[in-house]
């Protein structure tokens, strides 16, 4: 069980979730499969369940004012199970931005995106990656990373070495593979996917991050990774 449907809820240029309806509302705490009053809920369920629940609340009242007590009010249970699942509020975070990286990353596999073309690796990389920079669940986490990272170091060091960190590294794995062809000449492949990471945000990703404008349609999500792949193939073969 995963929480990627939250992702498909729009939120607002504050950053707050808005429901098409009454069941979205409420949904966060029962998209699981509730269990018979003679059968408890397996640990995969609880913890399901609670990362679900703690998405919605931070999102909507930023991590400064998220308790504990706010998470057990709207699903049950006791803070024993959550401490000891989770270790604390910032483990309870980290998590839930494991847990989205997890479900962003699943499909973005060396074996699966190791196509001979480099051109058609990388643009079906970063389709997905744009997908995900753009979607209201990480739109969301990295607006309540932002707003708390003056008073919580820890929760950007966490987003970054969760999210960020992991996809460039995916990335360097393909362009080393590229590399020991000999289709591509760079000295630091990590740093490569670095760039190309960050061509693909730009400033359309903080627009977006930043209330300014709406995430971009598919045809003009093509036409930015179009110019992004063609500009860093450039840079990479052109030596």
């Amino acid at each position: 069980m995963t929480i990627a449907w939250y992702r498909s809820l729009p939120v607002d240029r504050c950053g707050t979730v808005r429901y098409r309806t009454g069941q979205d509302r409420n949904r966060v705490g029962c998209h699981m499969s509730e269990p018979t009053p003679s059968k408890r809920p397996s640990v995969e369920q609880r913890r399901a369940t609670i990362l679900a629940a703690s998405a919605q609340i931070f999102f909507e009242q930023g991590y400064a004012a998220t308790s504990i007590d706010s998470i057990i009010a709207k699903i049950g249970g006791s803070k024993r199970n959550i401490y000891s699942e989770f270790g604390s509020k910032e483990g309870l975070f980290t998590a839930l931005v494991t847990e989205i990286t997890d479900n962003a990353l699943a499909d973005m596999t060396v074996e699966r995106l190791a196509d001979p073309d480099l051109k058609n690796t990388l643009m079906e990389f970063g389709r997905r990656l744009i997908e995900v920079y753009i979607s209201p669940t990480v739109v969301g986490v990295l607006r309540t990373v932002m707003a708390e990272t003056s008073r919580f170091p820890e929760l950007a060091r966490a987003f970054y070495e969760k999210g960020p960190s992991r996809a460039s590294a995916r990335l360097a794995e393909l362009l080393e593979r590229s590399k020991a062809r000999g289709e591509i000449n760079v000295r630091d492949c990590l740093l490569s996917a670095d760039n190309f990471t960050g061509m693909l945000r730009g400033n359309l990703h903080l627009q977006v991050v930043l209330g300014l404008r709406e995430p971009p349609d598919p045809d003009e999500i093509e036409t930015i990774l179009t110019s992004v792949v063609e500009t860093f193939l450039h840079g990479v073969r052109g030596r």
